[in-house]
């Protein structure tokens, strides 16, 4: 072994100890799991948290590759202001891919590398109890503002976690793996947003950190722009961005979620590009990190 390998795990040794048998939820965007390579390299990173002594939970979605079976099985799809309708046909995929060929890709990973790890949906257990979400009305005319009342079919909104499975496996050893399906008290299977699942899971949870592995490395105050990338942020610091207008568009909506899950309990929020190799052992384990990480209160060692 060379210095600089010496080195790096000194640097990470406080963090390990720091975090050992602390709760991490870790959210895959769809594309983090359609290329077999970068799903390779992520899983050995999650692999080794959970070989040091932090419990892993990995939450998934998957809907691009929900929109190319629904393209090779000619299953027609509606997708609203980026909101997807789920009919009877769609909601029959989602199941297929989510629960079915993305977990279980997932898990494969795992076993590869000797974790246990356990696939569940929401539905397994009543992890997820959840309602069907109300028709909304949405803008469908940007320029003259006008709106329609849609049903978005079986999506759901999240009601509640129920932890008792969760922290059965997690205090075993086991690694769990929950897709983005849920399901209410009378058995009616809904299709919820993962990012929803992941953030209300870890609030139930009490998680130390929320990862959101993402298709971009970071927040930006411009979009695309490197040079722009925050390596950290307060909610105090995020809320003066709101207010001043430096944060615009879709990031208002995604600070205002981190806000309040960080209000809500979890220490910190990390967005990090999910496609970059080590970039979430960088973020934990190094002083520097590879992405941005939001938190309500800095502590020494985060």
């Amino acid at each position: 072994m060379n210095i600089e390998s010496l080195d790096i795990l000194r640097e990470a040794l406080p963090y390990i100890r720091r975090f050992k048998g602390k709760t991490f939820v870790v959210k895959f965007s769809g594309k983090v799991t359609e290329d077999k390579a970068d799903l390779s390299s992520l899983v050995e990173e999650l692999a080794l948290l959970h070989q040091v002594g932090i419990r892993v939970c990995v939450v998934h979605g998957g809907g691009k590759q929900l929109s190319e079976l629904a393209e090779k099985l000619g299953v027609a799809q509606t997708v609203i202001e980026g909101r997807r309708v789920t009919d009877d046909d769609t909601l029959e995929l989602a199941q297929m891919i989510f629960r079915g060929k993305i977990n279980t890709d997932i898990l494969s990973q795992f076993r590869k590398r000797g974790i246990d790890a356990v696939g569940l949906s929401g539905v397994d257990g009543g992890v997820i109890k959840a309602v069907k979400r109300p028709p909304k009305d949405v803008v469908v005319d940007r320029s003259t503002g006008q709106t329609e009342r849609v049903d978005f079919g079986h999506v759901g909104d999240v009601v509640e976690v129920n932890t008792d499975l969760l922290e059965n496996l997690l205090d075993s050893g086991y690694l769990p793996v929950i897709s983005s399906l849920g399901a209410d008290d009378e058995g009616r299977i809904f299709n919820i947003n993962a990012d929803t699942i992941a953030v209300e899971m870890a609030v139930s949870l009490e998680a130390e950190k929320l990862i959101l592995l993402t298709d971009v490395n970071g927040i930006y105050l411009k979009p695309g722009d490197e040079t722009t990338k925050l390596s950290s942020l307060s909610t105090d610091e995020a809320r003066t961005m709101i207010r001043s207008g430096a944060a615009n568009g879709g990031m208002v909506a995604k600070l205002e979620n981190l806000i309040s899950l960080l209000d809500r309990g979890v220490a910190s929020a990390h967005v990090i590009g999910g496609r970059t190799r080590s970039a979430v052992l960088a973020e934990v384990f190094t002083d520097e990190g590879t992405g941005t990480m939001v938190y309500k209160i800095k502590m020494a060692g985060q």
